[in-house]
Parts: C-alpha cells; sequence; structure tokens
C-alpha cells in the first residue's frame, strides 16, 4: 500500500489547517509584551510552600498568535449561514474570543470597520435577521480609509490603503473614513 493510500494519512490530510498562525516572536526588534508576569506576581504577597508549588508559571496573556487567516475566512463566508460559519470557525481556532472581534451579534456592537493590529483593518460584519453573515457596511473599501501616520503601510482586508497619509486630518484617531 503506498503512503497516499494509507488511511491515517488520508485522514491528516483532510483535516483543515487552524484559523490562526504563530508569529515569530524571537525576532530582534519585536516585542510582545514579554516579562514581568510571573516574576512580578511571585513574592508579591506572604505564601506557604504549598500555595506556591500549586501556582503555574504561566502567564495570563497569550502572545504572539495571528488571526488573519480567521478573519480571511469570515469575509469569504459573506452571506452564508452564520451558525455553519461559526462551527466550523470555532472548530479550527483555539479559542472563540477573536470571532467576535470582527462579528457583532447585536445591532449596538455593529462597526464598519475594525482594527485587528497596527496597520491592519478588515470590515466589520454582522449576523442579520435571517442568520446570515453580512458586511456591516459593504461599500467600504481600501480607498474609503485614510492612514494616520506615514510610517506603516497599512491595509483594509489586506489590501493597501490607496489614499494618502493627510497630516491635517483629525488627531488621534487610528485611521478615519473618507467621504
Amino acid at each position: 500500500m503506498s503512503d497516499d493510500q494509507h488511511p491515517i494519512k488520508r485522514a491528516m490530510n483532510k483535516r483543515k489547517q487552524p484559523l490562526y498562525r504563530k508569529v515569530n516572536t524571537t525576532a530582534h526588534g519585536v516585542h510582545h509584551l514579554y516579562g514581568g508576569d510571573y516574576r512580578d506576581e511571585r513574592h508579591s504577597k506572604p505564601q506557604n510552600d504549598a500555595e506556591v508549588r500549586r501556582q503555574g508559571m504561566h502567564g495570563s496573556k497569550q502572545r504572539g498568535l495571528d488571526y488573519t487567516p480567521l478573519f480571511r475566512f469570515l469575509l469569504s463566508r459573506a452571506g452564508a449561514n452564520w451558525q455553519e460559519v461559526y462551527s466550523e470557525a470555532v472548530s479550527r481556532l483555539d479559542k472563540s474570543e477573536p470571532i467576535f472581534w470582527m462579528v457583532a451579534l447585536r445591532q449596538e456592537d455593529e462597526k464598519e470597520f475594525v482594527r485587528t493590529g497596527e496597520a491592519s483593518y478588515f470590515s466589520g460584519m454582522k449576523v442579520d435577521g435571517d442568520g446570515l453573515l453580512q458586511l456591516v457596511n459593504p461599500k467600504i473599501g481600501s480607498g474609503s480609509l485614510v492612514p494616520q501616520c506615514r510610517c506603516c503601510t497599512h491595509t483594509f482586508n489586506g489590501i493597501r490603503f490607496t489614499r494618502i497619509y493627510d497630516p491635517d486630518a483629525a488627531l488621534g484617531v487610528s485611521a478615519y473614513r473618507f467621504f
């Protein structure tokens, strides 16, 4: 039996890829807020040896994960049944929280676009009354937003902003809509 006909190999090949990826956290000059979590907490209050042994040494934050594959997956499923999209996404994630960074279940939580990184933006999504996943505002595109700094490459749904930096624009806002 060849390797491609082996039942275990076929089952492994059918497994879908996770909707997140690890970020290079060891690169020079890239900081992911490491350090201090356990170090600062360990001796902050008197504890007996039994309590110290029960404590974990892991920090409370999980760093170094990029959910761009999830955001692209959700965008590609616009117009699809929310329950089906949600169940597939959850099965391919480490936790369900990042889904709701982009998808609003209630009208008051809807956003036209969401910032997911220093200069990365994605369309906001919602679940409509029929249970379908929809874009909050399908008219917004890479030409609708203006970057707030000259040094970064700002992207919207993975496409570079087409408008240029305007120093006279609203200050203190990560990006703004151009009408």
